[in-house]
């Protein structure tokens, strides 16, 4: 590997330790239904987010509740001692892409056969920290 690309490399590395994420991957889920969930709360502060998937109606919310609750705890694992109500945690970055599909077949009229699609989805959630970019933005 060049020294040019080691440089990035270990530069990604260094700005993954101070991001907070948590994944959730085959969700057995459609995707479009997943981002009618995660569109609700994207960019919102972490407690006004799990204040609005804990009364949200859709099935997709309970689950994207817990990975929400799964990236605090990385951050609460990495930050001890530090309030969550003090840093000002929001949602930076939320994504959904589409994971596998299972086929399968329903039978039809005339010896036929239907495609049923059965979709799964990936969910990425990153956690931003005001007080944190703050700091950074003074320091520049």
């Amino acid at each position: 590997m060049g020294s040019r690309k080691h440089h990035t490399a270990e530069a990604r590395k260094e700005a993954k330790k101070v991001q907070y994420f948590a994944k959730l991957n085959d969700c057995p889920t459609s995707p479009r239904k997943m981002r009618r969930v995660v569109d609700m709360v994207r960019g919102m502060e972490a407690e006004k987010a799990l204040y609005i998937l804990k009364n949200a109606s859709q099935e997709a919310s309970t689950r994207v509740y817990k990975l929400l609750l799964s990236a605090i705890s990385n951050w609460q694992q990495k930050n001890e001692g530090v309030r969550m109500e003090n840093a000002e945690l929001y949602i930076k970055e939320i994504m959904v892409d589409s994971g596998k599909m299972l086929k399968r077949m329903r039978p039809a009229p005339r010896g036929m056969g239907h495609h049923i699609l059965k979709r799964s989805n990936h969910v990425t959630l990153i956690l931003g920290n005001k007080v944190e970019e703050q700091t950074v933005k003074a320091a520049e």
